[in-house]
């Protein structure tokens, strides 16, 4: 049977899966640009159930507060796509959905959106994990470029979401 997805998609989302198992990892994820493409991924993957949990849709400001507490003073201060509402929307995603690990993903996908500071192509990153400190942020900005299409900047999004669930071999 043909995936849904792109191969490239499918063969990360196999590892993703596979070295979560080996870790004992259940993993969550909240999406806004990316609309559960990572979770997508993810579940196109038999046997995904054994470590993918859930996932969180939050494309409007709304959905990340109710769904995952992101706080009205985050999203007013820094604006949705920020570090500091991808670090929130982790958290938010790691507390409500208990697991060891969650990855957020928020970001202007375009073709219109973008600032002269956020323009089209910015997507922010952050991941949370059970045990590790409050101020231990991994979080990161990408400029994947206004001149590639909507479909390119998600694709590459959730390449790199699916790159962050993967278990740190240096613990």
């Amino acid at each position: 049977m043909q995936n849904l997805l792109p191969e490239e998609l499918v063969t990360l989302a196999n590892r993703v899966v596979d070295a979560n198992r080996k870790a004992g990892r259940r993993i969550a994820v909240a999406e806004s640009c990316t609309g559960g493409l990572v979770a997508a991924a993810l579940t196109e993957i038999a046997g995904s159930s054994d470590v993918f949990e859930c996932g969180f849709n939050t494309y409007s400001n709304d959905a990340k507060q109710s769904l995952l507490d992101v706080s009205d003073d985050l999203l007013e201060t820094f604006g949705a796509v920020s570090i500091a509402v991808a670090w929130g929307m982790a958290r938010g995603a790691l507390e409500k959905s208990g697991c060891d690990v969650a990855v957020a993903i928020t970001g202007v996908a375009g073709p219109g959106g973008g600032t002269e500071k956020k323009p089209v192509g910015t997507v922010v990153f952050a991941k949370a994990e059970k045990g590790k400190s409050i101020d231990d942020v991994v979080a990161d900005r990408h400029d994947f470029g206004a001149d590639k299409s909507r479909a390119d900047i998600r694709l590459q999004a959730v390449l790199v979401a699916l790159e962050l669930l993967l278990p740190d071999t240096s613990e």
